[in-house]
């Protein structure tokens, strides 16, 4: 329980599904409600994977390719910074206005991992959190304790990867409550939110190099 609250707790605001399903709605206007539905389905499916593959192999992965988690939210911040900034300035009555036709041309199938699970929905900061916890789950000895610890985390993945769905699956029934104009207002909200994220998670991964840069020894003076 001490570990399911534990995982709960560290994913659930940095995932955030009712504020990134404001951003599933922008990217999914043109689509009907059973495409939302699978769509919502596929992303929450995806998503627990993304969770449940940091947790247990992020760390070892990271090793074998050098790379350290303060680059991870780096690379990963200016993928979020670019994907709210394109959103802040998407003209959204020109899309909102276009025939039928085009609007099924749209292959959101193909958007389903990159970019609505990865980065939109559980990018940087959630696989910086589940490798940490990997981190602090490998230094347990009892090999008992960890299968108990991989159980508990995986229940609360599981509960992430539900609320997901849901909030995305019934996001249209907040479009109907809004409107089309209180819609479009949230939704731009919700990409300026998105494009701050995107810029705290870059200066939170540049701030860990430039301490761990200021701290080495070898440095020329």
């Amino acid at each position: 329980m001490e570990a399911f609250l534990l995982v709960l707790a560290a994913l659930f605001p940095v995932v955030n599904p009712p504020g990134a399903a404001l951003i599933f709605l922008s990217m999914t206007k043109c689509a009907s409600a059973s495409e939302r539905r699978s769509l919502a389905r596929r992303v929450a499916l995806n998503s627990f994977f993304v969770m449940m593959g940091s947790l247990v192999i992020g760390a070892f992965i990271l090793q074998i390719y050098g790379i350290s988690i303060p680059v991870v939210r780096v690379a990963g911040g200016l993928i979020v910074a670019a994907a709210g900034w394109a959103l802040l300035n998407d003209g959204t009555k020109k899309k909102a206005d276009q025939p039928p036709i085009q609007a099924e041309q749209t292959d959101y199938a193909s958007q389903a991992f990159y970019p609505l699970t990865m980065p939109l929905t559980t990018g940087p900061g959630t696989i910086a959190v589940m490798i940490s916890l990997g981190l602090s789950r490998s230094a347990k000895s009892d090999f008992s304790q960890d299968l108990l610890y991989i159980a508990s985390s995986s229940l609360a993945a599981v509960v992430i990867a539900a609320t997901i769905y849901v909030c995305f699956a019934y996001c249209d029934r907040l479009e109907r409550a809004l409107g089309r104009t209180g819609t479009d207002i949230m939704v731009r909200l919700s990409a300026f939110v998105l494009f701050c994220i995107g810029v705290q998670i870059i200066w939170s991964g540049a701030s860990d190099l430039i301490t761990v840069m200021m701290s080495r020894t070898d440095l020329p003076k």
